[in-house]
């Protein structure tokens, strides 16, 4: 039987298990990413190791997502970040080069390469043919370090294309289908991975834009193979060196195959407030619309961008609305700017945006009160904004640009009068890499600077026997890291844990930052209930670190998305799950609950569960819950999280 690109690429990076679906494994990390938001504290913890220098093949910091600089913090942040770079041996990627996932996707991505980023849109590296997979900043420091990855193999779902897509339907609008069809849960350690004929029509960043958001799926992340497109767009890049020819073999089994005809495709939106929430843009055809920003990591690309502008040409976006258009790196900003496009957006009235998150995640151009708002990002959870009763809906950026014009939703498929432009060849990108400052052979005599809202990774302890807590707070389903952690104006706080830690539930509950705390000062744990697909989302560690530092010891939900569970166990919070959903019920916040037993549970973890009692004090109920964990993770939380861990199996 022949074997998927997944586990081809697997194979060549396995350390430690077997090539199983369900089963623990390890693999070699070649390459590494970290952004501003997560990286403070990934270094702070890499530096906590002792090491003199990364181990990995590559490491980049990049400077995206902390660019509106109120205050001193997140300038210090870039200091440290800077310096810490060069001391170690990380390349810098200085503010104003780009988002992340398009810079590496166009400088450094290599197929058949693995790559770890602290940011949950890793997997757009999957378009170059990467396993390319979104974690925890502490994962990335061991990762940096030489340390293998642990993860569980997945199961392989092949995504069959066909047909070409039709002028005015984009690759947003396929990866929408996909979400269409497999929601945002229930797809925990999975890998989509495309094959067929169709895929010969689709671009690098057209297919890096369906990994990217195959990430609102929840998979572990999704995967192109490399071809002659892939060939293509490296020898643009003048990196033609790092083609590899990489497939599928053509008898290879997969766990499920979904087949779309692109051809039949038609342009899609996601509904507030969830990237699962699919809708055709038909039906949504007249509502008024107040706000369109283009961009992100997900459609800026230099293709996307200039078709943008070729449909604002001779037009000036309607008077009640606000456009902006945030190119996704310097890159394409300079090549936008040298063939006019940029001065066709900003007469049609567009404002330009830094080449940065920004909108994406609440840092600026928050919509107005109850506004509707229509952006090419990946996220509409409710909130993430910067405002609460904002009607934020995902589109492609042709959805974008002609609703822009009109004022209102705007199906590309009905009849509008504006033409569709004509597909770009791009031989050769603009290529400049003077914003990328690349350490020093020997970075041993630089000081690492830190200013005053820089402090050190909080210490946790080791999970005790028995665990007596109350139920600080009881949530419902679909919590998103952003409801953990806000992000926006509070990211600034992300290198100061007791800062941080304020906001945590912020909006959720802003009293439990302070109900915790008297809980910790009476040595009375804090435990969370949670519905179904609890820690959605962003890759944030900080929604595990500062619950651990408000003494959360358990967190008891339905059910749990890969990454947070992952970082959970990364910082010594107990993840279980019910073993019968109805049992939710049976508490109530303010309950004390008590969990016995613990260590022998996690000491006889066997085949990746470990099976608790959870027993309310408070009305009688004993409630059975699993820790579904592997042997490893188990050792995590007996250790007190993976840092205690790595220093004690050194």
């Amino acid at each position: 039987m022949g074997s998927s690109l997944t586990y081809k690429i697997l194979q060549e990076h396995l350390m430690e298990g077997t090539l199983s679906a369900g089963s623990s494994i390890a693999i070699r990390i070649d390459q590494t990413l970290t952004q501003d938001a997560t990286g403070t504290m990934a270094y702070l913890q890499f530096e906590a190791m002792g090491l003199d220098r990364v181990q990995n093949e590559l490491a980049v910091s990049y400077v995206d997502h902390n660019t509106i600089q109120v205050g001193f913090e997140n300038a210090d942040d870039h200091r440290y970040l800077q310096s810490v770079a060069a001391r170690y041996g990380i390349v810098f990627s200085r503010p104003g080069n780009g988002i992340c996932h398009q810079v590496h996707l166009e400088r450094f991505g290599v197929p058949g390469k693995t790559l770890l980023g602290s940011d949950s849109h890793t997997p757009t590296g999957g378009g170059l043919g990467m396993i390319a997979i979104g974690a925890g900043g502490l994962d990335i420091a061991v990762a940096m370090g030489g340390g293998a990855f642990h993860l569980v193999a997945p199961k392989v779902v092949e995504i069959r294309l066909k047909g070409v897509l039709r002028p005015w339907v984009s690759a947003k609008d396929v990866i929408l289908t996909v979400l269409e069809r497999f929601g945002v849960k229930g797809n925990v350690n999975c890998i989509f991975e495309y094959t067929g004929e169709g895929l010969d029509s689709l671009s690098v960043p057209e297919r890096a834009t369906i990994c990217n958001m195959g990430a609102e799926c929840g998979v572990t992340t999704s995967l192109f193979p490399s071809d002659s497109v892939t060939r293509q767009f490296l020898e643009a890049q003048g990196r033609g060196a790092s083609f590899r020819a990489l497939s599928a073999d053509a008898d290879a089994k997969y766990d499920d195959v979904f087949e779309i005809d692109l051809g039949a495709v038609v342009p899609k939106a996601a509904a507030p407030h969830s990237p699962g929430n699919i809708v055709d843009v038909e039906q949504l055809q007249g509502m008024r619309v107040d706000q369109v920003l283009i961009g992100s990591c997900t459609n800026s690309s230099y293709a996307e961008l200039h078709r943008v502008a070729e449909l604002l040409d001779g037009h000036v976006v309607a008077p009640h609305v606000s456009l902006g258009i945030a190119p996704g790196s310097r890159e394409v900003m300079l090549m936008l700017a040298k063939d006019g496009s940029l001065a066709k957006m900003v007469a049609s009235g567009a404002r330009i945006l830094e080449s940065a998150c920004g909108f994406c995640i609440g840092n600026h151009q928050s919509p107005g009160t109850d506004a509707v708002s229509l952006r090419t990002n990946n996220r509409n959870f409710e909130g993430r904004s910067g405002t609460k009763s904002a009607q934020v809906y995902l589109v492609s950026p042709e959805t974008a640009a002609l609703s822009a014009i009109l004022g209102e939703f705007a199906n590309p498929l009905s009849t509008h009068g504006i033409s569709f432009p004509q597909s770009i060849q791009i031989d050769s990108f603009l290529v400049d890499d003077n914003m990328l400052v690349f350490p020093p052979e020997d970075g041993s005599s630089i000081e690492v600077v830190r200013g005053p809202n820089i402090g050190d990774p909080p210490a946790s302890m080791p999970l005790s026997d028995s665990i007596v807590g109350l139920c600080t707070l009881k949530a419902g389903d679909k919590i998103t890291t952003d409801h953990i952690m806000p992000a926006g104006s509070r990211l600034k706080y992300r290198s100061n844990i007791p800062a941080y830690a304020r906001y945590t539930f912020e909006g959720v509950d802003p009293t439990f930052h302070d109900r915790a705390m008297e809980n910790k000062r009476k040595n009375m744990a804090n435990i969370v209930v949670a519905g179904v697909s609890y820690g959605q989302g962003s890759s944030r560690e900080h929604a595990a670190i500062c619950p651990m530092y408000l003494g959360v010891a358990v967190l008891l939900a339905k059910s749990f998305e890969r990454i947070h569970q992952a970082n959970l166990c990364n910082f010594g919070i107990l993840p279980v799950e019910f073993v019968d959903e109805a049992d939710y019920d049976k508490i109530g916040e303010g309950d004390e609950l008590e969990l016995l037993h613990v260590h022998s549970a996690l000491e006889n973890c066997k085949n990746s569960q470990a099976s608790l009692v959870v027993a309310n004090l408070t009305n009688g109920e004993r409630i059975p819950v699993v820790a579904r964990i592997t042997e490893r993770q188990a050792s995590l939380l007996l250790a007190g999280g993976l840092l205690n861990f790595t220093r004690q199996t050194k």
